[in-house]
């Protein structure tokens, strides 16, 4: 596995947790998650988490020499 998608699954893994632990303490729940509502921070964690997901996927791919 290279180097740069080791830091790309351990920036997610950290967010996960965040994540978690914004869901116990009541800031973010499934309603404000879905909603579209761009000032509130859960926008901006789903933006960025898409981001590095379909960043570690097309490292997996050219890793593979495969396409999606």
């Amino acid at each position: 596995m290279s180097n740069e998608k080791q830091k790309i699954i351990d920036q997610m893994l950290k967010m996960q947790k965040e994540f978690m632990e914004y869901e116990k303490s009541g800031e973010i729940n499934s309603q404000n998650y879905w909603a579209d509502d761009e000032t509130h921070p859960a926008k901006a964690y789903k933006q960025k988490y898409d981001q590095l997901a379909s960043k570690l996927l097309d490292l997996a791919h050219k890793e593979k020499g495969s396409a999606r």
